[in-house]
């Protein structure tokens, strides 16, 4: 079988269109579509039961440490048990993303990303050390034009970007912040509760915004930008106010009876001091400097609310759901992509009789779908193949329970008819619960 590393698991099309592409396909005559589709039907059917007990699992495993929660718990476990509850959240959301095709961040891809040139002209600093326990997955990556805005004109830059990115936060105890001399009350997040977000169309440069705890301040060009003309208006603005701030100086030492300190400094005493002229020209300096001190704050808190909007429409418009709404999400995608190789693997064995190696049908799968698609995946022909010979059941009262799909000693796998695929799914479905033992 082929590996490639520059292709994905995930099928990019929806389940219902693949099956009418197989419909399509021609090689299903007669009765046989019909078939076809209620094959599809109850195995998508089955496959979404099943979803239910993990998608139960994962919301009472998660229970307890849920910032969303608005019930209260009963039974509050112990530490160990939150600890070994956590720890089977983290496996089952690991598991359910690994069916749903995403793959997890590394660490070369997060130094990559944080090479990369961002959108948003911020110095980011996330703290690691807040964290118990982060892992992020990504799924699907492709690239993006936009337009920014140049001194002269427009430029066009191309991203880099994940179509979904999931990330989950264990934060560390009140303890521990509290440790850190930083208050509570202050924290945009609860300190021992754990934080699951799920975002669209990410910039791979981005990912550090997606952290809560990020801490934002001016890149070096940012701040080369606003303080070298600052330093040359501020000079500017100094030299045409110099004379009226000798001439305050010399009246606040006059007031004070400062003689002596106006001697050393060469300030001559004059009788012009207590001129109303004089008192305008000190103000209306002071005033100059004052007006220039507040333009130059006024620009600094607009380029900060320009920062804090760019992160806001990083996180708010790409959104797609957060904490135990992450589950149903997830699980929804998992099921899909496992109805999706599962319903490939089987109408493309369906179709060979004579069987197919598992090398064989993800390379037909694979070609197949560039063919139709004009899209390159790497088809986890594994995981359907292991699914499809998981299905067992009894073709009859007294027989023996068969799968299927099945293999001979060569390796080449051979699958049942339509008729007796859908007599296994159905004993499967019907033997679900057994609490009526007539």
């Amino acid at each position: 079988m082929a590996v490639y590393a520059d292709r994905e698991a995930f099928i990019p099309y929806r389940k219902a269109d693949l099956i009418e592409l197989c419909i399509q396909d021609g090689k299903l005559q007669g009765e046989d579509v019909q078939k076809f589709r209620e094959f599809c039907e109850i195995v998508s059917a089955y496959y979404h039961f099943d979803s239910l007990k993990h998608l139960e699992s994962m919301k009472n495993n998660f229970a307890h440490i849920n910032p969303d929660a608005d019930t209260k718990p009963m039974f509050p476990p112990s530490k160990e048990e939150e600890q070994i509850r956590e720890k089977k959240l983290v496996e089952e959301l690991e598991e359910t993303l690994h069916k749903a095709n995403y793959s997890k961040l590394t660490n070369e891809e997060w130094e990559k990303a944080k090479e990369q040139q961002s959108l948003i002209t911020l110095q980011m600093d996330v703290d690691f050390d807040d964290f118990e326990q982060w892992i992020c997955y990504h799924r699907g990556s492709g690239k993006t034009t936009v337009q920014l805005k140049k001194l002269f004109g427009t430029k066009e830059f191309t991203m880099d970007i994940y179509e979904r990115v999931v990330l989950l936060l264990k934060f560390k105890d009140e303890a521990y912040f509290k440790s850190k001399k930083r208050k509570i009350k202050d924290l945009n997040f609860t300190p021992g509760k754990m934080y699951l977000y799920f975002y669209k169309k990410i910039p791979q440069a981005d990912l550090e915004v997606l952290f809560p705890n990020v801490k934002i301040s001016m890149n070096l060009k940012d701040r080369l930008m606003f303080v070298i003309p600052a330093i040359g208006a501020g000079i500017a603005t100094l030299l045409k106010a110099l004379p009226a701030l000798i001439i305050t100086f010399a009246l606040v030492l006059t007031m004070l009876k400062l003689d002596s300190l106006m001697k050393i400094f060469g300030i001559q005493p004059t009788q012009n001091l207590n001129d109303m002229k004089v008192i305008i020209g000190a103000v209306t300096g002071l005033s100059l400097l004052g007006a220039f001190a507040f333009k130059q704050y006024v620009a600094y808190k607009n380029k900060r609310l320009k920062f804090l909007k760019d992160i806001t429409d990083t996180l708010f418009f790409r959104n797609l759901d957060c904490n135990a709404g992450v589950f149903h999400r997830l699980l929804d995608d998992a099921e899909e992509e496992e109805c999706k190789e599962n319903i490939l693997a089987y109408y493309h064995l369906i179709t060979h009789p004579e069987g197919m190696t598992k090398e064989s049908l993800d390379n037909f799968i694979e070609e197949w779908l560039e063919q139709k698609f004009n899209t390159k995946i790497d088809f986890a022909v594994d995981k359907a193949i292991q699914r499809l010979e998981n299905l067992k059941g009894k073709l009859s009262e007294d027989g023996e329970e068969v799968s299927v799909v099945t293999s001979d000693a060569q390796g080449t796998h051979r699958c049942l008819s339509l008729d007796e695929a859908k007599t296994i799914v159905d004993y499967i479905w019907d033997n679900y619960f057994s609490y009526n033992k007539s």
